[in-house]
């Protein structure tokens, strides 16, 4: 599954661009919990706190997924990539991406924010904390 993985993360690469960080990740907007109390939780984690800016922000760009996705950093781009075939499902320019914010906690996964340059902001989940430190050591 490794090489798999690997191997969309390289997926569509421009002559000369390197990659740098991949990692599976959920956007929180998507998310989906089981057990007791499951559709409650879906509703709070796909709509508070899974999104910010106006229907005209970079975040707002982002289209509907289901299900966990690689995302990728290379040296000119950032952006989700299908885990099988390394499709894009979205990528921005390297320089739109501000920051990484890594948040509390709340459930089993580790929740961050990518944070863009017009101030809008987009949350994920990832099961690895040491993915957030990666992706922010190389983004800020």
């Amino acid at each position: 599954m490794s090489a798999l993985r690997e191997r969309s993360a390289h997926s569509q690469l421009v002559p000369g661009e390197r990659l740098l960080a991949y990692a599976t990740v959920v956007p929180a907007k998507s998310a989906k919990g089981i057990g007791i109390g499951a559709s409650l939780g879906n509703h709070l984690v796909n709509t508070v706190g899974a999104q910010s800016g106006g229907a005209s922000s970079i975040a707002a760009g982002m289209p509907s997924t289901s299900g966990a996705l690689l995302m990728r950093v290379t040296d000119q781009r950032i952006g989700l990539v299908q885990p099988l075939d390394g499709t894009p499902v979205w990528e921005v320019p390297r320089a739109w991406v501000a920051r990484v914010e890594r948040r509390r906690r709340t459930q089993l996964m580790a929740r961050f924010r990518l944070h863009y340059a017009d101030g809008s902001w987009l949350a994920f989940l990832t099961m690895r904390r040491r993915t957030i430190e990666q992706f922010r050591s190389l983004i800020g």
